[in-house]
């Protein structure tokens, strides 16, 4: 078995993948340690949503970027990739007012979107109820993927396509630096080494550098989200953001008007506490995927979130989604929570224990739409 490699990532999730593919084109020996026989973190536990749209300016960038190596990889294979666009439907003159000041931002960054009325909102969304939408904001360019899917796939395709190898089932519990290489030992005592090491599995970190994680500003977040059974011939094409979102979203906040609508928010409210948006996106086999919400620890205190599902939040955002769309059935096949990490005075956790090992994690919610763009520019840093 080959234990040495140019680059040895450990985390096989979309952030750990991408810095992998990156790497890859640079005609670099590469190396995925993952500890799961396929990941099974925040990577697969998300709404496979690559909204570019709702970032600030530089994750807009880097989501941008990974938008088009998205539509390149589903060119040379079938990742359940899906250009179908993303909508935000406004649901008061407040969320309108949003909307139409985001477009206009759009068109200086030069970032397609088409402001819809609430006609064609309702013509082209099915079940989008008229005494909800006022009208809605469309990105045509954005994609959806079926994200337990299109990471299997994606891993797949590296190691056919591009020489990656991808050791499953391989928990990483030591990593060092010597005069000449970095290596990184296993539970069941192989060593790998390689030039470097690029650490981006919170799991991961916590086990190798307890010390640095448990002293990180690292915040851990808890969603809950639902699927309701497939939907027979119905169809819900993109992605669908209401207007919760439109209160949330990191784009937003760029708003002429943003701070003085917030203000005007009652902050003991139930979305408030749980920070609930309702998001919508119909799976390949016709289930709607439903949510979600969020609770926050610091990460050294991750186990205080619990891992059970709180049905006042599913309830809620059940009756709140209806209002919004109405579905064939909001029968739900499926309940789960997820969890991410994510810095508080950062955007992404950045930290060498030594000079060739790299521990990138901490990207929160952005991973899906960012971590294609930004690994490519992480991965041209380290190299350089």
């Amino acid at each position: 078995m080959t234990t040495k490699f140019d680059l040895i990532v450990v985390g096989g999730g979309i952030l750990g993948t991408f810095h992998a593919y990156h790497a890859l084109k640079k005609n670099l020996t590469v190396a995925i340690l993952e500890k799961n026989s396929r990941p099974q973190g925040a990577t697969v536990r998300n709404f496979g949503q690559v909204v570019p749209s709702g970032m600030d300016l530089k994750w807009q960038n880097f989501g941008r970027e990974s938008l088009a190596i998205y539509n390149e990889l589903q060119a040379q294979a079938d990742l359940t990739v899906r250009k179908n666009g993303s909508v935000y439907i406004a649901s008061n003159n407040e969320e309108h007012q949003l909307i139409e000041e985001l477009y206009e931002i759009n068109k200086n960054n030069e970032y397609e979107s088409i402001l819809l009325s609430k006609s064609e909102c309702i013509n082209r969304f099915d079940g989008l109820r008229s005494d909800y939408c006022k009208g809605g904001l469309f990105f045509p360019q954005e994609l959806s993927v079926d994200s337990a899917e299109m990471i299997v796939k994606l891993h797949t395709l590296l190691q056919e396509k591009s020489g990656l190898k991808i050791f499953y089932n391989t928990t990483a519990i030591e990593t060092y630096e010597n005069d000449t290489e970095c290596i990184a030992v296993t539970a069941d005592g192989i060593e790998f080494t390689a030039s470097k090491i690029i650490i981006c599995g919170g799991h991961e970190f916590k086990t190798l550098y307890p010390a640095v994680f448990n002293e990180s500003d690292l915040e851990v977040t808890k969603l809950q989200m639902l699927q309701a059974k497939p939907q027979g011939i119905y169809s819900l094409p993109g992605n669908i953001l209401t207007g919760l979102s439109i209160r949330r979203y990191e784009s937003f906040q760029e708003c002429a008007s943003y701070e003085k609508i917030k203000s005007l928010e009652d902050p003991n409210s139930f979305e408030k506490k749980f920070g609930v948006h309702i998001l919508f996106k119909q799976a390949l086999d016709g289930s709607v995927i439903l949510g979600d919400s969020h609770e926050y620890a610091d990460a050294k205190d991750v186990d205080d979130l619990g891992y059970d599902l709180n049905m006042e939040i599913d309830e809620f955002m059940i009756n709140e989604a209806k209002k919004i769309i109405d579905l064939p059935t909001y029968e739900i096949q499926r309940r789960w929570s997820g969890i991410y990490s994510q810095c508080k005075t950062k955007d992404i956790f950045e930290h060498n224990p030594s000079p060739n090992i790299h521990i990138v994690t901490g990207i929160g919610g952005k991973g899906m739409t960012g971590s294609g763009g930004f690994s490519k520019f992480n991965i041209n840093t380290i190299y350089a």
